[in-house]
């Protein structure tokens, strides 16, 4: 089993186990279905809550991919039979629509680049983490993949803060990271608050998602 199948089934065990109700596993659900679900959307697999209105996990691979398309002034869309955020839940307030894989991984083409736009993509992430220490991570992610792919899977972490919208705030983001070449893991762990360091000074000791 490759690492990717492996961090992705034990998430979708755990998830069984642990949520009350049942996740809708390989099949999609019905509209406005709510419970956990998991979707793969080729780039990457996501497993949300639609309790929550945000996603609880995302896994994809980064890897050295030519730029070839621009978002411009692209928007995130809702996706049918998937009940999600949406706009209103960012709308005048400090949360961006924070992309969990990365728009600039996915530009070597337009149907890429949109799956990236999905609001199963998307969370409420601060707007200054979000435009910055993540940001930079990111960055820095499309420079050590120039040598060797990445396996990246993101955790989320909840509050029990409710948007009058709907959606449940983050409390943190954490980002597990395997260089596949050099065998090497790293992890960085997030508050979902304006960051008060550099991206490199919220790398933890955290244990693998094997």
């Amino acid at each position: 089993m490759d690492i990717r199948s492996s961090i992705f089934g034990l998430l979708t065990v755990v998830l069984f186990y642990s949520c009350t109700t049942q996740p809708v596993v390989g099949q999609q659900p019905q509209p406005e279905q709510y419970g956990v679900f998991t979707v793969d959307k080729g780039i990457y697999e996501v497993v949300y809550s639609a309790e929550l209105e945000q996603p609880l996990g995302l896994l994809y691979t980064s890897s050295n991919r030519p730029k070839n398309v621009d978002r411009g002034s692209m928007n995130f869309h809702k996706e049918p039979g998937y009940h999600t955020s949406d706009d209103a839940d960012y709308y005048a307030n400090i949360w961006d629509k924070g992309h969990l894989a990365p728009a600039a991984t996915f530009s070597d083409s337009m149907d890429n680049l949109q799956e990236t736009f999905s609001y199963l993509n998307c969370a409420l992430q601060h707007q200054d983490l979000n435009r910055y220490q993540w940001n930079y991570l990111e960055q820095q992610e499309r420079v050590w993949d120039d040598t060797q792919d990445l396996v990246v899977y993101i955790e989320l972490q909840f509050t029990d803060s409710v948007l009058p919208t709907g959606a449940t705030l983050p409390s943190r983001f954490i980002k597990h990271i395997k260089f596949l070449k050099d065998n090497v893991y790293k992890c960085f762990d997030f508050p979902n608050e304006k960051p008060t360091k550099t991206w490199q000074e919220y790398q933890v000791q955290h244990s693998h998602p094997q």
